[in-house]
């Protein structure tokens, strides 16, 4: 999927239609219609300007978004990134899609997403500081632990939750670690959360790959060697699978034999970058992504997977640790070819998962362990597999429309009862 709104507006009348025409429920089929009008549109759109003072004395004015699409179901949640790139329509479909994900693992959650044009590589800590608080000053009258709830996303990490936390709770004159997900432990943040991504994009591979007969030890590819990825890699490395290939923004490295992963993550972290990495031969990134495996995994960019990539994909599965890797074209191509694709709303949730559990232990006041955190982050991914899987196979559709028919099933359900 596009980050361009039209083509989430476009999904969701897809879906309506389906549910219209293939609803075996008479509730379903009549429920959807009318009230799910209503998610056409985001509920609010915050625009800011955001005027920073830079360490060489002069002004720079920085536009900074947050979109509210929906709290029908709890809070607004979702990332704000921080990238030159960063505009409405982007954020617009992030925070649909941040709806549909919420509602699709079933957690109490709205969709919500923001950002701040700028380039972060341009800006030095202290800069990046300033930027981060004005922003928070700017939003906080709009976001709060039980409106509105921030967490990371495209560079942006813990220490820029820990800023917008500290200016939040500032400005309230009281310590609210709630307000934000994503935190630093030392301030309220999740055990388990720099994992949670690849932790429960892993489980939900595991839940499907018992339900197609797949074997036991596959072949993987990762293209993208980021949080998600180099996570993903070691969680399925240390579980016995052999992982093939992977990319980093610099370069792929390949061994039919499997990679070392722990070897291949000390080998980046002392040289930036999975190039040259011993006993392995350099491929392009386009040659991984077209490499005869069993799983596939895009964990870097939006629209990695072209029309032209995908007529060459060879991959039985593709479970996107990345939000919307395939493009709308290559996705018809991948359906026709009968690739089994686990899409981002699923695959990917389990980190919006765990945020939602690390604001349950901020509102509580109540921490968990590691293994308790992986526990309910397991629960929640296969019974959110398991739901969408259903949908799956009662609709006759491939699994990411049939993760958006189970999202707005319950959506419609909350806006029902609300009388909306």
């Amino acid at each position: 999927m596009s980050k361009n709104y039209n083509n989430c507006l476009s999904q969701l009348r897809k879906i309506k239609n389906i549910i219209q025409l293939k609803g075996k429920n008479s509730r379903d089929r009549e429920a959807v219609y009318e009230e799910m009008e209503v998610l056409e549109k985001p509920q609010k759109i915050i625009q800011v300007s955001l005027p920073v003072r830079m360490d060489d004395g002069t002004l720079k004015v920085f536009e900074g978004i947050r979109v509210q699409h929906s709290d029908i179901r709890g809070p607004f949640k979702g990332g704000i990134r921080f990238h030159p790139k960063v505009n409405i329509d982007e954020v617009k479909s992030l925070a649909f899609w941040m709806t549909i994900k919420s509602a699709v693992v079933d957690i109490p959650y709205g969709g919500g997403k923001g950002g701040i044009t700028v380039n972060p590589k341009e800006l030095s800590q202290t800069e990046l500081e300033r930027l981060s608080r004005t922003y928070i000053r700017k939003m906080s009258n709009d976001i709060g632990p039980d409106k509105d709830i921030p967490a990371p996303d495209v560079y942006t990490n813990p220490q820029t939750m820990a800023w917008f936390m500290d200016e939040y709770s500032n400005i309230k004159g009281k310590n609210i670690p709630g307000v934000v997900t994503g935190k630093p432990i030392e301030i309220g943040g999740s055990l388990g959360r720099d994992k949670a991504t690849a932790q429960g994009g892993y489980f939900v591979f595991e839940n499907i790959k018992k339900k197609i007969n797949l074997r036991d030890k596959v072949e993987v590819a990762i293209h993208g060697f980021g949080n998600a990825g180099a996570n993903f890699a070691k969680i399925a490395s240390d579980n016995g699978h052999k992982v093939v290939a992977i990319s980093d923004s610099k370069g792929t490295v390949f061994n039919k034999n499997g990679l070392n992963i722990n070897e291949l993550m000390e080998y980046k972290r002392q040289n930036g970058s999975v190039v040259g990495f011993p006993n392995s031969e350099k491929i392009k990134w386009e040659e991984l992504l077209t490499l005869k495996v069993d799983l596939l995994v895009p964990a870097a960019l939006e629209g990695t997977i072209t029309k032209e990539i995908a007529l060459g994909v060879k991959a039985k599965v593709i479970l996107e640790l990345a939000n919307g890797p395939i493009t709308p074209e290559a996705d018809e191509i991948i359906d026709k070819n009968n690739i089994l694709v686990i899409p981002d709303v699923l695959a990917n949730a389990g980190g919006v998962v765990v945020s939602y559990f690390e604001w349950v232990q901020n509102l509580r006041s109540y921490y968990w362990d590691e293994e308790k955190v992986r526990t309910q982050l397991y629960n929640k991914m296969n019974k959110a597999t398991d739901v969408v899987w259903r949908a799956k196979e009662e609709y006759k559709e491939n699994m990411r429309t049939a993760a958006y028919i189970a999202a707005f099933l319950e959506l419609s359900k909350s806006l029902k009862v609300r009388g909306i």
